[in-house]
Order: C-alpha cells, then structure tokens, then sequence
C-alpha cells in the first residue's frame, strides 16, 4: 500500500532536516522523486522560493497542488513555480518551452530573482527563467570538492552554465578559471555569481564558444591546465552542432584529457538516467585510451536530499580522474604505468 502524501511529507522533511537547519546552504531538494515516494515530482528549494518539477512527458498537467501547499508552509516560502519536465529539452520550440516553464507561479507571489547560499557561497536564481533555474543541486558535493582542491590550480569549466564551479573553484584559491559555454547570456549570469561572493571576474575568463572546437584549440596551442571539467548535457543542439553524451562522451573525454597538465585532474560528469554506471566507465575508459590515468574520487552515494528508491540505480554519475603523461611518450614505463589505468568495471 502507498503511503498518503502527508506521511511521505512527514519522512522527506525529516530525512532532510540538517539541511533545514543549515545556515550556510538554503538550497537543496526537498522532494526526490522515487526516492521519496513521487515519482513524477522533484520539488527544489532556494532560499523562500520553491521551484516544483512535474515529470508529465512535456505536456502541462494539473500539478498537485496539495502537497506543494503543504511544503510551501512548512519551508515557509512565498512562491512556488512549477515546470513540465520534457523526455528531451533540446528539440523543443521556443514556444513550447515557455509553455512548460510558466512566467508566472502556481502559489505566492511573482519573485524575479531570489540569492540562495551553497556552503556560504551566493548564487543568483531565476525561478521563472526557462526549465533550469540556475544551479543544479545535484552537484553540490562535487562542487565541494573542486572548492577544497583548487588551491593555486588553473582551471577549465566546460559547459559552464551559470558557472558555479568557476565559483566554487575561485572561492578555494584557484589561480585562474576558464568558463566556457555556448550562450554568452548563461555567463553573464555566471559574471554575476561572481561579484555575488566577491570574486574577481576577467572577461577573457568567460568564453561563449563550442566546447569541442575549443578544446582543440588548446590542444593546438598547447594550452594546458591543471584541471578540467566536463559536465555536459545529456543533449544539446546549436546553429552549428548537435551534441549526445551517449554518442559524445568519449570524444569529449578524449580531447579534455589532452589539455591536463601531468598529474592534473580531469572531472567527467553525467545525470543522463539512460546512461548507467558500467556504460558510463566504459566510455571514460575509451576517451582515457592516449592517456596514463588513475582514479581519484568518484561520487556514487546519494545526498540526503537525493535519495533513491530501493534497487534504484543513481542516476548522477561523476568520476575525477588524475592524468598522467601520453601514453604514446611512455613506451619504456608501460609496466609502471599499467596499475595506474582505470579499473574495469564492465
């Protein structure tokens, strides 16, 4: 028997209740669909604003107003916006787009802007722009441990978005970050995160380009750097490109690599739920082929603010792993070398 939505409440706010009482992070995720018993529903809380996702295949559905009633009291929020996740954002007209993201809230008042805290650091979030309101919550430990080892490190951010790892690394003490991604809009928004926390933004260190044409160009220049990040999207589409991480993973890990310094650190990411956990090994596996590399960190246990059903496999996937030199330079130390490659998992 299911249990009714107030005793599922009831568990989620409790499993979540040293988020609640954490000062430094107001934002985080107080319904995880099968985790907490909804499966079409993921309710995101930043600062008094929540923002509701309602998995209905792309089509606008009556939400359940009810439980998100329920959970604006108890948050004490003063609005609640909602936005009909698709099976595939990329291939959506604009029009349908806004159609799945309303302007305007299902509960409370209209809020153009809301800052809410990660680990003390400020973030700008637009609960009415578009189907991602500007942080991805899943992220947050990663982020946590890009900020703990970036000290003195020169660092690329690729797919940058809203750029909260270039946040995340510059409040750490990171010498240089990079942010690179296709809309330049996306990091304007991201320049402004970084005055949020009082950090220095150079223009030149916020690049709107291909993310693949780009990493070839450092490759050619010989452009190298101590880290690297790579969190695509499960797809995107541009004027010039189509990109799937099912597809594109492998080569996208292939020319990241390239350009980490010797002992650097490369960052693979992905939340595509279709992509499972050998399937992505794998294809880190093949792009790491021209490359010595051990791993040094992965993230497979859920946070408490994203549980899973039992039996359910985790759908975020993120794997760190510290690039040695070519393996084609490397003739001679092959035997040394040989325990440092990724384990096989598949």
């Amino acid at each position: 028997m299911t249990a009714p939505p107030a005793r599922l409440l009831d568990v989620a706010w409790q499993r979540r209740s040293g988020l609640h009482d954490a000062s430094h992070t107001t934002a985080y995720r107080l319904i995880n669909r099968e985790g907490d018993g909804l499966p079409d529903l993921a309710v995101d809380r930043y600062g008094d604003v929540l923002v509701a996702h309602v998995y209905s295949a792309g089509r606008v559905v009556d939400p359940p107003m009810h439980i998100l009633r329920a959970l604006a009291e108890r948050a004490g929020a003063r609005a609640v916006y909602v936005k009909y996740r698709p099976a595939q954002a990329n291939v959506l007209s604009e029009q349908v787009r806004a159609e799945l993201a309303p302007l305007v809230p299902i509960w409370g008042e209209a809020v153009a802007c809301v800052v809410a805290l990660e680990g003390g650091l400020s973030f700008e979030i637009h609960p009415a722009d578009g189907l991602n309101p500007g942080l991805f919550l899943d992220m947050r430990d990663v982020r946590s441990w890009v900020r703990a080892v970036a000290a003195g490190k020169t660092v690329l951010n690729t797919f940058a978005y809203t750029c909260a790892f270039g946040v995340a690394a510059m409040a750490g003490g990171a010498a240089r970050v990079l942010n690179l991604d296709i809309s330049r809009r996306v990091l304007e928004w991201g320049a402004r995160n970084y005055a949020l926390n009082n950090l220095p933004a150079v223009r030149t260190d916020f690049v709107s380009g291909d993310v693949f044409d780009w990493l070839r160009r450092f490759a050619r220049r010989e452009e190298r750097f101590d880290m690297v990040i790579l969190d695509p999207p499960s797809f995107s589409t541009t004027r010039l490109s189509r990109f799937s991480v099912e597809r594109d993973l492998t080569e996208l890990v292939r020319l990241g690599a390239q350009i980490v310094q010797p002992d650097g650190v490369l960052i693979v990411a992905t939340n595509h739920h279709q992509m499972a956990q050998p399937a992505f090994h794998r294809r880190v596996r093949e792009g790491l082929r021209e490359s010595a590399a051990r791993v040094v960190r992965t993230f497979h246990e859920p946070a408490p603010d994203f549980p899973l059903a039992p039996g359910q496999q985790p759908y975020l996937k993120v794997m760190a792993v510290r690039i040695g030199e070519a393996r084609s330079s490397l003739t001679a130390q092959r035997r040394r070398t040989t325990s440092r490659r990724l384990p096989q998992t598949d």
